[in-house]
């Protein structure tokens, strides 16, 4: 399972046991893995300070997630035919998610904990705010190419009928400056093949005989050139179209046919030559913005854990990977564990139908310990 609950009690003796007991039975009954998730002492600061940071800090651990979600979506999606492949790619100082989390260690030279809580804020809203404005400007530069070179592609696709005829026809093809001729290209279907052959030189006058050739064909029907008089070619082309036979309006243009080939030529070698400069810093920066998530979990379960348990800083953090089918239970044993650091707030849990007057619980979840999730399954691009 993908989610990781980060939860904190304090630290004193009694909360002690409390965690070794939560760690026996968690264990025994396969509920979840534990770790533990060291966070540094750091400056405290005033509670009114704290207060306000813990309302920042929210706002900036939803952003924070919202900005590697779409890098991960975005990898996924440059990486097109390799999806398969987007998750290895999602590393977090050159390691797995999970790994990384199992693992946290502050990073103290990015981060220095001598300098207010508010400072190492700012710092990190700084770097997301950044990775994401560089993220629009990269991004819509590489789908402009992607998107041109998309559109051209598509050209070459479909039936004799829409698709461009650059890369079909040939030069010698046609009857090229010629004051009185013209040549057509027609789009016949299959089971027309010999009624074309037998009527394409009576469809008008001044059609000139044994003209026509196919030059290209599909699953639908053939393209034939003809020549004809330019001053019969409106003629020619209603007749034909009362017979089934579609005139494609084409003209040969040397210089327009090799401009709409060098222009496809040109964005494939552009998108090519974007794709790896931009997927290494998709990956560099998706590893920056995991860290700088990951210390603002951290920030957070330090700031509501100073609010929740008071001075002097005492708790212990831990990480817990829940066992998909006993995510329930675990709440349970939880709430069971550490009741008596909140009992109203416990009572109202176990027991959802109870009013307890004077207790006013915000969208965020409230226990009685403090508890964040970390929920990797919003990275999942397969």
């Amino acid at each position: 399972m993908s989610e990781f609950w980060l939860i904190s009690a304090p630290g004193d003796k009694t909360n002690l046991q409390a965690w070794e007991r939560m760690n026996t039975v968690t264990s025994k009954s396969n509920l979840s893995s534990n770790s533990k998730f060291h966070i540094p002492d750091l400056k405290v600061g005033t509670l009114d300070a704290l207060v306000g940071l813990s309302d920042e800090l929210g706002k900036l651990d939803s952003f924070a997630e919202s900005v590697i979600k779409k890098i991960a979506q975005y990898i996924g999606e440059v990486m097109e035919d390799s999806k398969d492949k987007v998750q290895e790619n999602l590393l977090a100082n050159g390691v797995d998610l999970i790994s990384y989390l199992t693992r946290f260690e502050w990073d103290m030279a990015k981060y220095p904990i001598k300098q207010p809580l508010k400072n190492i804020s700012e710092a990190l809203a700084k770097q997301v705010t950044q990775i994401e404005a560089d993220l629009k400007t990269r991004s819509a530069a590489y789908n402009n190419i992607k998107g041109n070179l998309q559109s051209l592609e598509k050209k070459t696709m479909g039936n004799l009928l829409t698709r461009t005829l650059a890369d079909i026809v040939h030069k010698e093809d046609f009857v090229l400056n010629s004051e009185y001729l013209i040549t057509l290209l027609v789009v016949v279907p299959k089971s027309s093949y010999l009624q074309w052959q037998k009527t394409y030189e009576s469809l008008s006058d001044m059609v000139v005989p044994r003209s026509t050739k196919m030059i290209a064909e599909d699953a639908e029907g053939g393209l034939f050139t003809v020549t004809l008089f330019r001053k019969v070619m409106d003629d020619f082309k209603a007749k034909a179209r009362e017979n089934r036979f579609m005139v494609r309006e084409f003209y040969y243009d040397e210089k327009e046919l090799k401009c709409e080939k060098e222009e496809l030529m040109k964005l494939a070698s552009d998108k090519k030559q974007q794709y790896g400069p931009l997927l290494r810093w998709l990956k560099v920066n998706f590893s920056e913005a995991f860290v700088a998530w990951i210390h603002v979990k951290a920030l957070r379960v330090f700031v509501e854990s100073v609010l929740r348990y008071g001075l002097p800083v005492n708790f212990q953090a831990m990480l817990l990977q829940p066992n998909r089918k006993s995510v329930k239970r675990l709440r349970d044993v939880l709430n069971v564990v550490f009741k008596h650091l909140d009992e109203v707030a416990a009572a109202s849990i176990m027991d959802p139908g109870m009013d307890i007057p004077g207790l006013q619980l915000s969208n965020q979840e409230y226990y009685p310990y403090v508890y964040f999730k970390i929920d990797l399954s919003l990275l999942d691009c397969s």
